[in-house]
C-alpha cells in the first residue's frame, strides 16, 4: 500500500473502533492532520451515533461541519470517552511528537480530557527514539527569541516557523537535533520555559491505544500490553 492507502486503512479503523466503543450519544474527540481528516470522512458514516464532536483546531471544526457532525465547545463537555488523532512520530511507549499541523495545543488539551487517546498513524511514524521529527513548541510572541536560546541549551535548534500563526495567535518553534531518550522529563522541562504555551511531546499523556497501518495491514496495540 502507498502511504495514502495505509492513512485511509488506519482511518478506517478507527472509524470501526469507535463504532464498537464508543457509547450511543457520547462526545468524540477530533484531531487535526491528513490522517485525522480521513477519519472525519469515515465517521460520517455514523455520524447519528454522536452526540457530538469536539474540534482540536478550526480547520477540523469546518470539515466536521462540512458533513452535518455538530461540533461542541470543550467547555461545554464534561466527559468525552474518545479522542482520535494522529502523530507525527511514536515510539515503543506511546509517547508521541505531535504538531506538525500548528494544532499541538488544543489538541493536547483536548487529549487531557478524554478517556482514551486513540493515535491513528501509518507505520514511518513509528520510530525507537523520538526527535528525527522536529519538535514544534508554541510560544508567546514576544518570548520567542528567549524561548529559542533556552531550547539551545537542551540541545536543539530551535527554528521559527515562518508565516505561521495558531489558531491561538501564538507561533511555532520547530526545534531540530533532539535525541528525546526521556520524553516525559523534556516535556516538563520544555513546558516550564516562561513563555512557551505547551510542546509537541506527548508523554505525559501519551495514546492509549495504536492503530498502525502497515503495508500488510493495520494492527493494534494497547498501553496496558506494554
Amino acid at each position: 500500500m502507498t502511504q495514502d492507502e495505509m492513512k485511509r486503512a488506519v482511518a478506517s479503523a478507527a472509524r470501526d473502533y469507535v463504532a464498537a466503543h464508543l457509547p450511543a450519544g457520547a462526545i468524540l474527540g477530533v484531531g487535526t492532520g491528513s490522517t485525522a481528516n480521513y477519519f472525519i470522512d469515515e465517521i460520517a458514516t455514523i455520524k447519528e451515533r454522536l452526540g457530538g464532536a469536539v474540534a482540536s483546531s478550526e480547520a477540523t471544526r469546518v470539515r466536521l461541519e462540512s458533513h452535518g457532525i455538530r461540533v461542541l465547545d470543550l467547555n461545554d463537555v464534561e466527559e468525552m470517552e474518545i479522542y482520535v488523532d494522529g502523530a507525527d512520530e511514536i515510539d515503543g511507549g506511546m509517547a508521541m511528537i505531535k504538531g506538525g499541523g500548528g494544532a499541538l495545543t488544543r489538541e493536547k488539551i483536548v487529549a487531557a480530557v478524554a478517556k482514551t487517546f486513540v493515535c491513528i498513524c501509518d507505520e514511518s511514524k513509528q520510530v525507537t527514539t523520538l526527535g528525527r521529527f522536529p519538535l514544534p513548541v508554541e510560544v508567546i510572541p514576544m518570548a520567542r527569541a528567549q524561548v529559542a536560546r533556552e531550547l539551545g541549551k537542551l540541545g536543539g535548534v530551535a527554528k521559527l516557523r515562518e508565516g505561521f500563526i495558531t489558531d491561538n495567535g501564538n507561533l511555532i518553534l520547530d526545534v531540530h537535533g533532539l535525541t528525546i531518550t526521556q520524553p516525559v522529563a523534556l516535556e516538563t522541562q520544555i513546558d516550564g520555559i516562561v513563555g512557551v504555551v505547551t510542546s509537541g511531546l506527548f508523554a505525559r499523556r501519551g495514546a492509549d491505544v495504536l492503530l498502525l497501518a502497515t503495508a500488510r495491514g493495520v494492527v493494534s496495540r494497547t498501553r496496558a500490553a506494554l
